[in-house]
């Protein structure tokens, strides 16, 4: 292997693993926002792994043109009707003795 190709590959990887941390970094920052503004950690939990099922859909399409088979998108369907009816759903009265914020 010559020597340049051999610091191409090593740069390569590095920033691979740049963008994977950048990436994580992200992910994590709109996760914490997510908590602060949704009433329950169960939703903003689902919202966020909702939206990575979907964007590593599309980005796995547009840069690696990869298909997806029926029940993969049976799946996410599910998924998509349960974010639904738990974003839309009444928050509970409060029992009473419960102490209130």
């Amino acid at each position: 292997m010559r020597p340049a190709i051999g610091k191409l590959h090593v740069l390569l990887r590095l920033g691979c693993g740049a963008l994977v941390f950048a990436c994580n970094a992200v992910m994590w920052t709109f996760f914490a926002k997510a908590l602060r503004c949704c009433s329950s950690s169960a939703v903003a939990m689902m919202t966020t792994t909702t939206s990575n099922f979907i964007s590593s859909a599309v980005l796995g399409k547009l840069l690696f043109g990869e298909s997806r088979v029926f029940l993969w998108w049976v799946g996410i369907t599910v998924t998509l009707c349960g974010l639904f009816l738990v974003h839309t759903a009444q928050p509970r009265e409060r029992q009473t003795g419960e102490k209130e914020e």
